[in-house]
């Protein structure tokens, strides 16, 4: 007979960290079991060099706030961000996380446009975000002596006449969600978890008494295995899909990802990185994903600090960076066909940059950062790759941003998408446990409360309890401004 645990985390990175957290602080009796294909856990996305490390809170991202006349999707980000702060706050003072500085730091926000139009778009923006409880820290300038200021490589030989402005909220973030996952995992082991390192889950079935069977397999031995779950997780990034297809849940029907790779040239020389104190976000090029608007990065991983700019588009047809080269392929079904068609037609801005994107060779990336840095020499910085990136795919539209799929009766949810992802993981988590666990909701509101002051309220509403809420986490995370 198979062995029966109460809940199954497919995946090594911060969305399963999350969740397990959660679980273990509502349910300290559950059995948990986390399955994980690469030798550690945040190897993936999660990793710090996979992703740009942006606290994502639509500061600095234009993105968000396509018409400078409407926040309402920047103030959702804004939200979300701050309900993971009051988690990671909590998470400290209990001794789940370790000192802050070893997952964040503070490190100013800034967006940084060219051109009349694109000045006359941010400084209306701008106007907008000011009045906003969330964004009242916001800064505006013209002044190239102000930007200077802010950050000087940015201004450092720039050319003279051409209009620029910027904006800056100092109460930015660095995350490091590769080092806050693993304390998290840790905490979870410590606590009577099961973490199965080198296991890849294979296939999911649902059982007639509505638990999941997950048949597993160690890559060291082909050792194959099973057990009995009363609820299931998914994960693992780009392969959720294929997971998530192979439970034949209804509610993955018409779904297909695309993915999306890319690059960022990094330098860690200390005289380079000392005139460099924030992310630095433009506008994306016509065509490009919102992923890959262009930014100039501070970082601070290990205690070391660095600067990273991109990123550059790569393609390939893994889901992960250790996926397989049949991972685009495999995910089409009858019911996900046409629409995954659709999207191919429908976006060819999208096709004309992954090749131009594709045709630039390191000179040429070299010159997309002195746009941003002028005075940047190429052997100062090298190339790393980055994580893949599956945006989602339905109804003929790429879709981007983050989705939770779960099952009608709850017993499995899966996560399909990209960014903002990790920097709102606790928003996301919070909604699995409502599509999942509604019946328990009312019974765990108090612990959530204890985990998250705001949980249920909308900070922005109410600018006092905004105000309050966001100095409580920045002073007790160490990112003062």
């Amino acid at each position: 007979m198979s062995e029966t645990v109460d809940v199954v985390l497919i995946g090594g990175g911060i969305m399963s960290a999350t969740l397990g957290t959660l679980l273990k602080e509502l349910q300290p009796d559950w059995k948990i079991v986390a399955f994980e294909r690469q030798g550690e856990v945040a190897q993936e996305s999660s990793n710090a060099w996979n992703n740009a490390g942006t606290g994502h809170a639509a500061l600095c991202e234009l993105n968000y706030m396509p018409d400078a006349a409407d926040p309402s999707k920047a103030v959702q980000i804004n939200e979300q961000f701050q309900q993971s702060r009051q988690l990671w706050t909590s998470l400290v003072a209990k001794g789940v996380l370790d000192e802050p500085k070893t997952f964040i730091n503070a490190t100013p926000h800034m967006t940084f446009v060219r051109g009349e139009k694109d000045v006359e778009y941010l400084r209306a923006r701008y106007e907008t975000l000011r009045k906003q409880p969330l964004f009242s820290g916001i800064e505006f300038s013209e002044d190239s002596r102000v930007i200077n200021q802010w950050a000087p490589l940015l201004m450092q030989k720039r050319r003279k006449g051409e209009p620029f402005a910027a904006t800056r909220t100092p109460s930015g973030t660095d995350v490091d969600f590769g080092a806050l996952t693993r304390q998290l995992f840790d905490h979870l082991t410590e606590n009577g978890a099961d973490l199965r390192l080198n296991h890849e889950v294979k296939n999911l079935s649902r059982q007639r008494d509505g638990s999941w069977l997950v048949q597993y397999r160690g890559n060291v031995g082909r050792t194959p295995g099973r057990l009995r779950a009363r609820f299931v997780f998914v994960g693992a990034g780009g392969w959720a899909i294929k997971l998530l297809q192979k439970s034949r849940i209804p509610e993955i029907r018409g779904y297909g990802v695309f993915p999306i790779g890319g690059q960022f040239l990094k330098t860690s020389n200390p005289a380079i990185v000392a005139q460099h104190q924030a992310k630095v976000y433009s506008q994306a090029a016509v065509g490009a994903p919102p992923m890959s608007v262009p930014h100039l990065d501070t970082r601070m991983v290990d205690g070391e600090g660095s600067l990273m700019f991109g990123p550059f588009a790569t393609f390939s047809p893994k889901f992960l960076k250790d996926g397989s080269l049949l991972d685009i392929v495999s995910q089409v079904r009858p019911h996900n066909l046409g629409s995954m068609l659709k999207v191919g037609a429908t976006n060819l801005d999208l096709v004309k940059y992954l090749v131009s994107e594709l045709l630039k060779n390191r000179a040429r990336k070299i010159d997309s950062l002195r746009e941003f840095m002028p005075t940047a020499k190429a052997e100062d910085w090298e190339l790393i790759q980055a994580g893949q990136r599956a945006q989602v795919m339905k109804g003929g539209k790429l879709q981007f941003g983050t989705e939770v799929v779960s099952s009608a009766d709850g017993s499995i949810a899966g996560l399909l998408g990209a960014s903002p992802g990790a920097s709102t993981a606790a928003t996301i988590m919070l909604n699995v446990l409502k599509n999942c666990f509604a019946d328990r909701l009312a019974e765990w509101e108090p612990k959530l409360r204890e985990l998250i002051p705001t949980y249920g309220d909308f900070l922005n509403d109410e600018p006092a309890k905004a105000a309050a809420s966001t100095k409580t986490t920045a002073e007790a995370l160490g990112i003062n401004a």
